[in-house]
This record gives structure tokens, sequence and C-alpha cells, in this order.
């Protein structure tokens, strides 16, 4: 009797064993041969110096601090004021649903947006602060990055330091010429918003109305220099606040054999890792990433990975546990969102 076509397994499902079999096969020979290492850093974990461990999580919480506060800055430029206690929850809450959630930044996005709107902001203002802040963040990190590399000589020459800084020049002269020309927009809006009509299979100029008119309230967006400028310079203490937390790990479970400069670029590189979103919150590619830099920094591999376990439960466990519990309240008082998961 021949197996219908509804009772077959697919391939996938019949190759899964194997699959599952060599996956359990690697850990078990990474767990034999980084047995010691593991020892060793769980060793260091129990007896943390505690002072340092303090300082660590005030310098996360000092960093999420100046991201709020960025975003202040950028809204008050744009000529609407939000106390900061609500830039601050807004960034806890909408960093705990870009960093846990499949699909996470677009919850994040679409809840920062709706947050903003009710704190008063207009719709091409919430929109503008959003993008603006996304990219003065990707950009203060490639300058750190540029910076401290050129500063180690791991860049390998002046050219690559003049290429990266060329990079970020180019992406603030965008920003700027957007800026003041959002009718620039349109076109490759208009032919995006086509392309999307077609698939939904609904007429090609649907939608267009609204977009024209949402590109001129983009016109009347202006940040005043001062809080541009300001908004810089938190985006870039944002970074390295961080990367203190993460030194003042170091220090905390006694792995000091690293300078801070190679230190920066290790948790520059993770940093970058947590920008493909493999798995929320980067879990496994951040951490592998972290581990490897501060290896090649000089940090033997159980300091390493105690380092970033102690780092990890303070920017992850504990940032993303509050974020997750300031949303509750936000979500409490304010009601729940529209399109943001319960």
């Amino acid at each position: 009797m021949v197996a219908s076509e509804e009772t077959t397994p697919p391939a996938w499902w019949r190759r899964a064993p194997a699959v599952v079999a060599v996956v359990v096969l690697i850990l078990g020979v990474e767990l034999v041969v980084g047995w010691s290492a593991l020892d060793e850093a769980i060793r260091q974990l129990r007896t943390p110096a505690w002072n340092w461990v303090a300082g660590a999580v005030l310098a996360e919480i000092a960093s999420m601090g100046t991201y709020a506060r960025m975003q202040q800055a950028l809204l008050r430029g744009a000529g609407t004021s939000v106390p900061v206690r609500r830039h601050v929850a807004l960034a806890y809450a909408a960093h705990s649903l870009s960093a846990t959630l499949p699909g996470g930044p677009v919850f994040s996005t679409a809840f920062n947006f709706r947050t903003l709107r009710r704190y008063g902001a207009s719709s091409a203002v919430a929109s503008w602060c959003i993008a603006l802040s996304g990219v003065l963040s990707a950009g203060a990190l490639v300058v750190i990055g540029a910076v401290f590399g050129i500063l180690t000589r791991s860049t390998g020459s002046w050219q690559t330091l003049v290429g990266y800084m060329g990079g970020a020049l180019v992406v603030a002269f965008l920003v700027r010429l957007v800026a003041k020309h959002p009718e620039l927009l349109i076109g490759p809006a208009r032919r995006m918003l086509s392309g999307v009509n077609r698939v939904r299979r609904r007429p090609a100029g649907s939608g267009h109305a609204r977009l024209v008119s949402f590109v001129d309230q983009l016109r009347s967006v202006r940040v005043r220099p001062a809080d541009f400028s300001f908004a810089v310079v938190l985006a870039v203490a944002n970074w390295l606040l961080d990367a203190l937390c993460l030194w003042m790990c170091c220090i905390a479970v006694g792995a000091t054999d690293i300078h801070p400069a190679q230190l920066v670029i290790a948790y520059c590189a993770g940093m970058a890792a947590a920008s493909l979103p493999i798995v929320p919150g980067g879990l496994g590619v951040v951490d592998g990433a972290l581990v490897l830099g501060l290896v090649a920094g000089g940090l033997t591999s159980s300091s390493a990975l105690a380092t970033v376990v102690l780092y990890r439960l303070i920017s992850f466990g504990f940032i993303i546990g509050t974020g997750w519990l300031v949303w509750l309240i936000m979500r409490a008082r304010a009601g729940t969102p529209r399109g943001v998961p319960v």
C-alpha cells in the first residue's frame, strides 16, 4: 500500500533527527573542550567585587538615561516639550519590546510612535524623531569604533579612519539634506507605495494623497542646532556609558588584563553583531562576539566569559526586566496600544 501524500512526512521533518543529533554533538564537544574555562568563569562569578557590580548597574542606568534625553532633545528641538521621566519610561519599554520579541524592532517603532503621539507630537515630528534618533545612534557607534580603532592601530591605517569619518559625514549630509528638502522623499516613496499597492492588489495611486500631506508636515519640522548638537553628544555618551558598564564588569570579576581602548573595540564588535536580528536580544551572537573580542584584547577565555555573563545579566536581564515592568505600568495607565502584543 502506497502512503498518501497527507501521511508522508515532509523531507525537512525526516532530516530533523539528524540535524538535532549534529547540534547536540557539537554542543557536547564544545562543553568538553571548554569545560575548564567555564568552570573557572563560574568561580569568578561567585565572588565578584560587588562595589564594581553596583557601578556597572549605575553606568547602564545612565546609558539608558542619555538615550532618553537624546530623544527629548530632538523632540524639544522640533517644538514639542515632554518631561524627561516620560522619555525614560518610553526608552525602557521600547527597548524591551525591541530586544525580546520576534520582529521586535517593528513593535518597538510602532509603540514609540503611538506613545510620542500621545505625548503631543504630530505624526511628522514623531516619525522624524524616531528616525533621527536611530541614525544618530548608529552614526555615533561608527565614530566611536573608528576613533578607538585608530588609537589601538587596529584599523590598519589612517585611510580606514578617513573612510569611517567620510561615511559619517555622508550620512550627516544626507540627513540635513532631507531635513531641509523633504519633498525629495516623495518620488521614491511613491514608487515604493505603488509597489506595495500592486502586491496588495489595490489601485496604484492609493495612499499617495496622504503621503504628500505627510511630507508637507515634514517641511515644518526643524530641529534647532543647539538641540541637535546636544543630541549628538548624548548619542555618543549612550554608547560610552554602556561600554563603561562592560569595563566595570571586567574589574568586578578580576579581569584587568585588557586596555580600555581594546575593550571598546570588542564592545563595538559586539554591538555591531547586535544589529543582526537573528535571535531576540542577539542572544548567543552578541555574547560570542564580545567573548572573542575580549580574548583578542588580552583576556583569558574564562575571564572573558565571566565578564560577558555579568554584563549581559545587567544590560539584558536587569534592563529588559525593568523595561517590561515599565511597559506594563504604561499599558495600565494608557490602555493597550493597538498593534502592540499583550
